[in-house]
């Protein structure tokens, strides 16, 4: 008796899926990247200022507090660099 041909299995393919939400550009986020570095440099300038001038400006009020606003920008920088894509 002839030996009988072996079927091949077609591959699976998946059926076309509908359009996603995440295909969908829902804002502009051109103005992360610019922002984030004004934050950090504005960051850096007021620490330096505060150093360079004894502690005279940018705020003297603030005293050693200038160092934590400082640091407050940055730390917005980095907080506007999550959004960044």
């Amino acid at each position: 008796m002839p030996k009988s041909r072996i079927r091949k299995k077609a591959d699976f393919t998946p059926p076309p899926a509908a359009k996603s939400a995440t295909d969908i550009r829902l804002s502009n986020r051109n103005w992360v990247a610019p922002v984030m570095l004004a934050m950090f440099l504005v960051g850096l300038a007021w620490i330096v200022m505060y150093y360079v001038t004894g502690g005279d400006l940018p705020v003297d009020a603030l005293g050693s507090w200038n160092i934590a606003v400082g640091f407050g920008f940055i730390a917005a920088g980095f907080g506007f660099s999550t959004q960044w894509k």
